[in-house]
Order: structure tokens, then C-alpha cells, then sequence
């Protein structure tokens, strides 16, 4: 090898190792903040990482294969109660909660194959009508349920988290659990977006007929897309019943998968970086409008409106994600 050669590799070694770097300083700046807020706010940061990464679960489905989903608290809700069902005396079973994460995802990855299977061939309004009701058909099982759920209820004294003898004990623990969940669903929907699987789904988003035509098997692609969202929203399931030690089917209303949706649009469709983003000002807006009680949610309807008005397409372009950030960084 040349001299200019070894130069050009040292360079390009050097430009990707800043550029993963800079990619890094997030994190890392999330857990430095994270150890010196109180307890409250802390918490607020929590859900924000929780929200990010659910919505970029539901990003997979909505923002690039171009499937509205409106029902995605299901898969939530599966995972919730998968560990309050396997980690509660409510049938005295008290699993790890490793091993809970993966039945967690595993259950709600066969609940989105479930959903994809029947709604194959429906598209745009009528396929978040479909959603919307499985949503609603999961939340109305587990208040009636009564044997299995405890129905309204709900179910308490869930376990502590616990992994590798490390204690989840309180609000910073979670953080840095979150942190490392959310990096590993990043850099996982990144691939994907970035893979020949990617690339089939953009062709199901762009014109599925087209798609079919050059080749691509578009029920597979829409069964794949739906499967490991829903896998994604069932682990965040489990770590929010870790968090709350405490699941009711009032927390997977339609609000909240509403609340999801809502982090995808506003962020920016097909956008990791922008779930992140959409996910911190839907966290925090209500926050900082609790001094307004009377007006709190007029006033964030109309912020809501005047960013979608002003950012239709996000507040991040689908353009501007994170193989743009490292083409950027490296000097491509």
C-alpha cells in the first residue's frame, strides 16, 4: 500500500472516529444532566427517552413503510402486562426481567403479526379505523378480564427491575437503562432504514402497486414492518411497568396512543432524530404549561397546530437524519 494510501485510510479512520464522537455527546449529555436533576424532573427525562423510543418503534410502520397506525398502545399495553403478569404475585410468578424484556417483545411482535395478517389489503383510512380498534379491543380485554388482569383495577406490588444484580431502584437507575435501550433501537431502526429491507419498505410507501410490480412480496414487507414495531412498543411496555411497578388500563387510552403518533408527525416522518426531538417537546410541553391549568390544554393545542402549520413536515425532514449527520461529520 502507498503512502497516500495509508494517509487517506488514517484520515478516513480519524473522520469516522469523530464523527461517532459527536454522535455520542447526546447520550452522554443525558446521563450528565440526569445526575444532578431532582427527582421530578428526572422522571419527566425518563419518559421523554421512553416516548423517543416508542415512537421510533411506530416510525417503522408510519414513517417508512407509510402505514397509519393508530392503535400502537397495544403493543404497549402487551408488554406492560407481560411483566406485571410474570413479575407480581398475581399469579406468584417472579421472572428476571431480562428474560421479561424478550417475552415482552416477543408477545407483541406476534400481536403485530396478528394485526398485520387481516389488514394486509387495507390502506389509509381504512386501515387506522382497523388499528384504532384493536387498540381499543385490547384496552376493553384487559378491563374486563378480571381473572387474568384484575380488570380495572389493575395490578400492584409489581417486582423491582433487576439485571445482573444491578437494582432499578429509583428514577436515575431507569435513566441509564433508558439511554442504553434507546441507543440500541436507534442504531437497530438506523439499519433498517439504511438496508435493502429499507429500501423495500420506501418502495410499500411510495406506491405499493409499483412496488409488487418490480418485484418486492409487499405482505411480507408490511408483516416484517408491523411485527418489529410492535416488538419495540412491547419492551417499552415492560420498562414502563418496571418504572411505575404499578399497570392499569387507563395508561394505554387512545390518548396515549395518540400521544405516539403525535411524537412521529411532529418530529419528523421517518426520522430517528426527529422521534427524539418530537418526543422532548410533547414530554415537556404539558410540563411547562401546568402554570396555565384552566387554559393548559387549549394552549397546547394551538402550539401543536402552529408547529405542524409552520414544520408540515416535521420539525426534522426525513432528508436530514443520521447517515445525513455522518456523511456530514466524516466529510463525504
Amino acid at each position: 500500500m502507498t503512502s497516500e494510501a495509508l494517509t487517506r485510510a488514517s484520515v478516513d479512520r480519524k473522520s469516522v472516529l469523530r464523527a461517532l464522537a459527536v454522535m455520542a455527546l447526546m447520550p452522554i449529555a443525558v446521563l450528565a444532566i440526569g445526575a444532578v436533576l431532582p427527582t421530578y424532573p428526572l422522571r419527566i427525562l425518563d419518559f421523554v427517552l421512553l416516548y423517543a423510543m416508542l415512537g421510533m418503534g411506530l416510525n417503522i410502520v408510519v414513517g417508512y413503510a407509510g402505514l397509519l397506525d393508530l392503535g400502537y398502545v397495544a403493543f404497549y399495553a402487551i408488554g406492560a402486562y407481560t411483566y406485571a403478569l410474570l413479575a407480581s404475585p398475581q399469579f406468584d410468578l417472579h421472572l428476571p426481567f431480562a428474560l421479561i424484556l424478550v417475552i415482552g417483545s416477543s408477545c407483541a411482535a406476534l400481536a403485530g403479526v396478528l394485526l398485520g395478517i387481516p389488514v394486509l389489503r387495507l390502506r389509509g383510512d381504512y386501515l387506522a379505523i382497523v388499528t384504532l380498534g384493536f387498540g381499543e379491543i385490547i384496552r376493553v380485554l384487559m378491563n374486563n378480564l378480571d381473572g387474568l388482569t384484575n380488570g380495572p383495577q389493575g395490578i400492584a406490588r409489581i417486582d423491582e427491575a433487576t439485571i445482573l444484580g444491578w437494582r432499578l431502584e429509583g428514577p436515575l437507575d431507569f435513566l441509564f437503562l433508558l439511554v442504553g435501550l434507546t441507543i440500541l433501537v436507534f442504531l437497530f431502526v438506523w439499519r433498517l432504514q439504511e438496508s435493502a429491507f429499507g429500501t423495500a419498505l420506501a418502495a410499500v410507501r411510495e406506491d405499493q402497486d409499483a412496488a409488487r410490480g418490480c418485484g418486492i412480496d409487499t405482505t411480507g414487507v408490511k408483516l416484517i414492518a408491523f411485527a418489529t414495531s410492535a416488538a419495540i412498543g412491547g419492551l417499552g411496555g415492560v420498562v414502563f411497568a418496571a418504572m411505575q411497578r404499578f399497570v392499569s388500563p387507563e395508561s394505554f387510552t387512545f390518548w396515549e396512543s395518540l400521544s405516539i403518533v403525535l411524537v412521529v408527525v411532529v418530529g419528523g416522518l421517518g426520522n430517528p432524530f426527529g422521534m427524539v426531538l418530537g418526543a422532548g417537546l410533547l414530554v415537556l410541553m404539558p410540563e411547562l404549561l401546568r402554570a396555565y391549568a384552566d387554559y393548559r390544554q387549549l394552549l397546547y393545542g394551538i402550539a401543536l397546530v402552529l408547529i405542524i402549520l409552520a414544520r408540515p413536515m416535521g420539525l426534522l425532514r426525513r432528508e436530514y437524519g443520521p447517515s445525513w449527520l455522518a456523511r456530514k461529520l466524516i466529510g463525504a
